[in-house]
């Protein structure tokens, strides 16, 4: 009789450790599928992204956003907007941001470019190698005259990046943070914004622009898949495991 209790004691601790299980692999389950939903859904909105991305550098140049304006320029709805700006460089106050392009280690040239409303805007207008860092190696390009700029509208870059920060009392910059270099250079009334400047070529051939990488890492698709079938793999392995408990249970 003790025996008899023993063994129905130990199929119950059984059942109970198997129901825990499959309930455990329930809520897995439908966290794997819920993290493949997600991704399904970035891709939407990632392919919708690079869709209006190409549609704004490819489009006709626009006059860049005046002061009134700036307020409501943001990321999300002006980022690589093909623009245009007319000035004169203050090149006295040019700023050097360390770069690594396709053309090796080197500098991009950022220059005020004062509008003639009073306001300035930052402008990339390229890169210079290393040993071109010094303006006076490349006097060509130092242009003086009332210039009209085409390029893209970019997003101030806060502090630095993820691997180093700017360092503006030892004149250390590694990305492009607007409201930074404006006060290091006292540059009144700028653009909360800069402006990638496009291919067209500066004398000497110094800086050169229309360097601007646009790539976006696309993917969800892959994570998506991944998901659904580690959700597939959890959904057999329940499988299996129900189906061994009912063969206990029969036999």
């Amino acid at each position: 009789m003790a025996d008899v209790s023993s063994e129905k004691s130990q199929r119950q601790h059984t059942a109970a450790g198997t129901a825990i299980f499959c309930g455990m692999m329930v809520l897995l389950i439908a966290a794997l599928i819920s993290l493949g939903v997600w991704q399904i859904e970035r891709l939407s909105w990632k392919e919708a992204l690079i869709a209006r991305v190409d549609q704004r550098v490819h489009a006709e140049p626009v006059t860049a956003p005046a002061r009134a304006e700036w307020e409501k320029v943001s990321r999300a709805t002006d980022e690589y907007r093909h623009v245009t700006a007319e000035g004169t460089f203050d090149n006295g106050k040019e700023t050097l941001i360390y770069a690594s392009t396709t053309l090796g280690p080197g500098y991009w040239v950022i220059t005020p470019l004062n509008l003639d409303d009073g306001t300035s805007i930052l402008i990339n207008r390229g890169f210079v190698p290393t040993e071109k860092r010094d303006p006076a190696t490349r006097g060509e390009g130092q242009i003086s005259t009332p210039v009209k700029i085409a390029g893209l509208l970019r997003i101030t870059e806060p502090k630095g990046t993820l691997i180093k920060s700017n360092d503006p009392a030892n004149e250390r910059w590694y990305s492009r943070d607007v409201a930074a270099i404006a006060e290091q250079r006292n540059v009144a009334n700028v653009a909360p914004f800069f402006i990638d400047a496009d291919v067209t070529q500066n004398p000497g051939g110094l800086p050169v622009g229309g360097l601007t990488q646009i790539a976006f890492p696309n993917n969800h698709l892959v994570y998506a898949i991944t998901w659904f079938v580690l959700a597939i793999m959890a959904v057999g392995l329940l499988a299996f495991v129900l189906r061994s408990e009912l063969r206990s249970r029969r036999s």
